[in-house]
């Protein structure tokens, strides 16, 4: 796995923290363990497939399923990321 440059040179942990992890546990069939290691991982997917129709499909417009994706992916990452708890007091 690649190290998070954030989380190595600050000690906090990034947006996308648990996003590889998560993917790994979605090729290994655990789906409910992908989504608590990184709630935002079925939005990013579904984000990155409309993003490629989007790019690739021309005759097709894409364009608000991929912004409203992305807005609802970004949401989910801020609330996910600070409802995590803060593991450096105790």
């Amino acid at each position: 796995m690649i190290p998070c440059l954030s989380k190595k040179l600050f000690g906090v942990e990034c947006l996308g923290c648990g996003v590889q992890r998560s993917l790994v546990l979605i090729c290994q069939g655990e789906f409910a363990k992908a989504f608590q290691m990184y709630p935002a991982i079925y939005t990013t997917i579904l984000f990155f497939v409309f993003l490629a129709l989007h790019l690739f499909h021309k005759s097709r417009n894409y364009s608000k399923i991929v912004i409203g994706l992305a807005i609802i992916n970004a949401i989910i990452m801020v609330v996910s990321y600070f409802s995590k708890p803060l593991n450096c007091c105790y």
